[in-house]
């Protein structure tokens, strides 16, 4: 029975037949082996129905009321369908008479043929075998895009404990059908984090979908989600399949979920339930297999105690919780994202720049990154297009990274209103990239010894989420140090 319940689930079969009581028969045949019949009575209706759904058969009749003899209505059936899907199997039907007209039907492109009256134990091995082929066809195909899928993969990069520690998670989870609830500020790399999640996942070789669940009207959001029939609304001029039947059997990922309409929630609370869709404006069930990621940059707890969310809801998001940490707490990860970067730019735009000098490293380190992975990027790639031609590193002013303290003051806030730490950190900033990363000349501006100056950049490494400029010189004591 588990054989037969998920074949009615995955394999759908088209009678093309204008016999009421074949049609039936077919029908009760098929559904009793655990297929999906939809049935025609004309080649117009048959076609039709290949437009606008998808079948893995065609069981065509070759002959019909307005031409009982030639097969030619059937042959032009054929020929249609074989136009708009040269893969779907199409199995003719036909009286032991017609035989010679079927055999040119197998020339012509069909799959097999079966005599009126047919023994059921034939037919239904005919139908077993070209399904299987169909989808073994399918399987192939999926497999060749999952491969280039892959090779287009976001990098994961993760040189620091916690990105480290996400990434042993991801490897344990990923395998796995377990919802994933991402969390994280704007730019954290959320979405990288979800492509790794399908990519180590069983489901790698179909697809992973991604919408950005808060970003669109509640209306467009549902059909965006599960889709619409022809007159639905307005403009609803043909059948239209939502995100979740374009991610059967693969995944499902929903950005910014926290921004839902509460009215949409409940009916995504349901398909999550019981694995049906329903398309706006159809009252017909379809069932989906989608394993399912979300992820939000806001305090989830917060959106339910103000009943911007459902709490029933999280429970069927967040079996697992991944916490992905804002980039100036993970300073490790700085510079070999931006070598990451620096490489996938310089290819794409054709440039030599392979390489960050001192100063640019030690302004990269300096940075905040108020805008987390997303802002690294635009501002590596806006630095290889900024680069003088022919340059083989990038320099500090190519990236034009402002200083914290310009930020604050662009924002109206005084430095009286910052922590002492990050006051100290802001006048190394803006004393290492005026000299260029030169720590002799910062500290000489500073009016420090450069081994003080070593001491506090080796403190603010150390301390937790600290982050400090590089240097262009090795550290260590010198032969100045006063000991300030």
């Amino acid at each position: 029975m588990r054989e037969k319940s998920e074949r009615s689930r995955h394999a759908r079969i088209l009678i093309a037949d204008d016999q009421p009581d074949v049609v039936e028969a077919l029908r009760l045949l098929l559904a009793d082996e655990g297929y999906g019949v939809e049935t025609a009575a004309s080649p117009v209706e048959a076609l039709a129905r290949l437009e606008s759904e998808d079948f893995d058969l065609a069981l065509v009749d070759l002959n019909y009321t307005r031409d009982t003899t030639s097969g030619q209505e059937g042959l032009d059936l054929l020929e249609r369908i074989r136009g708009m899907d040269p893969a779907l199997p199409v199995v003719i039907m036909t009286a032991w008479s017609s035989v010679p007209i079927a055999v040119e039907a197998m020339r012509r492109g069909a799959r097999d043929y079966l005599e009126k009256p047919w023994d059921d134990d034939r037919l239904t091995a005919c139908v077993r075998t070209q399904i299987a082929l169909r989808h073994a066809v399918r399987r192939s195909e999926r497999a060749e895009e999952a491969a280039g899928r892959l090779q287009r993969a976001p990098v994961f990069v993760a040189e620091s404990a916690a990105m480290k520690a996400i990434a042993r998670t991801i490897d344990r989870v990923a395998p796995s059908d377990a919802a994933v609830l991402i969390t994280g500020e704007h730019g954290t790399g959320k979405e990288v984090v979800a492509a790794r999640l399908h990519a180590r996942s069983d489901r790698h070789v179909r697809p992973l979908i991604t919408m950005n669940a808060g970003g669109l009207a509640d209306g467009v959001a549902e059909s965006e989600l599960f889709g619409h029939v022809k007159g639905a609304f307005t403009d609803a001029r043909a059948d239209r399949l939502g995100c979740f039947e374009l991610a059967d059997e693969g995944t499902l990922f929903l950005d910014e979920i926290a921004n839902m309409p509460v009215r949409l929630q409940a009916k995504l609370l349901r398909v999550v339930q019981t694995g049906e869709v329903q398309r706006v404006g159809s009252s017909k069930m379809r069932y989906v297999n989608v394993r399912l990621l979300s992820a939000t940059n806001a305090r989830i707890d917060d959106e339910i105690a103000s009943g911007r969310f459902r709490e029933d809801l999280l429970y069927r998001l967040n079996t697992v919780v991944l916490h992905l940490p804002p980039l100036r707490e993970r300073p490790e990860d700085v510079a070999p994202l931006a070598a990451h970067f620096l490489a996938r730019y310089a290819a794409r735009y054709g440039k030599r720049a392979a390489t960050f000098d001192r100063g640019a490293l030690s302004a990269l380190a300096a940075h905040r990154w108020p805008g987390n992975v997303r802002e690294l990027a635009h501002t590596v790639e806006r630095a290889v297009l900024m680069a003088e031609a022919g340059a083989d590193s990038i320099r500090a002013d190519d990236l034009e990274l402002r200083s914290a303290a310009k930020d604050a003051e662009n924002s109206g806030t005084s430095l009286e209103n910052l922590p002492l730490e990050d006051i100290e950190r802001l006048f190394i900033q803006k004393a290492l990239a005026r000299h260029g990363g030169d720590v002799r000349r910062a500290a000489a501006h500073l009016g420090v010894s450069r081994s003080a100056l070593y001491r506090r950049l080796q403190q603010m490494t150390e301390s937790p989420g600290g982050e400090a400029p590089g240097s262009t010189e090795p550290s260590g004591p010198t032969d100045d140090d006063d000991g300030r």
